[in-house]
């Protein structure tokens, strides 16, 4: 949810400057039926003025009633409003959940170290796995600052010995280096939480 409506994803799609919420489109409709303290009686009393005058809607949150005065054309403005919205929002939800970021999900952070645990995968396992990790390299890692790659095994593996500055020639390197890697090779009970060590060790690292 966080990464649909991130600040700067609303800003971009105009959707903040639209004042879509619930609170900002009754406040463009219509007013809110007040209510006032009157001494003599000791309680807060809401006017009538407009009882039977205008359509009134109750919000569930907080019990506030407003009083709708908008125009049809008014309310059909915000309903093609609200269903751009939905439809940027879909969009989003889409892009979200293909290709690399269906399996990585987004990756948010400017220098990462990417740790390769690949057990006892069968050859064509193993494959597949490099296949989606060459593409979170292609689609993700290009657009951020740095990366590493390191590979868990007893003879820990590292693409490079420390964060490296993303370009196109260094993402094709670790392609590269990634498809040169043996499929089978010596494994610990240790070697994952060793690499994991290994990639924590860069203070540059944020993920």
């Amino acid at each position: 949810q966080s990464l649909v409506s991130s600040p700067k994803w609303l800003q971009r799609y105009g959707l903040k400057r639209n004042k879509l919420s619930l609170s900002q489109i009754l406040s463009q409709i219509g007013f809110q039926h007040r209510k006032d303290y009157v001494t003599t009686l000791g309680k807060p009393v809401a006017s009538r003025y407009a009882d039977g005058l205008f359509p009134q809607y109750k919000r569930a949150q907080d019990g506030s009633v407003y009083n709708l005065t908008a125009k049809k054309e008014l309310i059909l403005h915000f309903v093609d409003c609200l269903m751009g919205a939905i439809e940027l929002y879909k969009q989003r939800m889409e892009w979200l959940t293909s290709e690399s970021r269906q399996i990585f999900g987004v990756i948010q952070e400017q220098c990462i170290v990417i740790v390769l645990d690949f057990g006892t995968a069968a050859p064509a396992e193993f494959d597949l796995c490099r296949d989606a990790l060459s593409m979170v390299l292609v689609e993700q890692v290009i657009q951020i600052s740095r990366f590493n790659l390191i590979r868990a095994a007893q003879d820990l593996a590292k693409w490079q010995q420390q964060c490296t500055p993303v370009s196109e020639h260094t993402v094709e390197s670790a392609v590269t280096w990634l498809w040169k890697l043996d499929h089978m090779t010596a494994v610990s009970h240790s070697s994952s939480a060793e690499a994991l060590l290994e990639a924590m060790g860069d203070e540059a690292v944020s993920s």
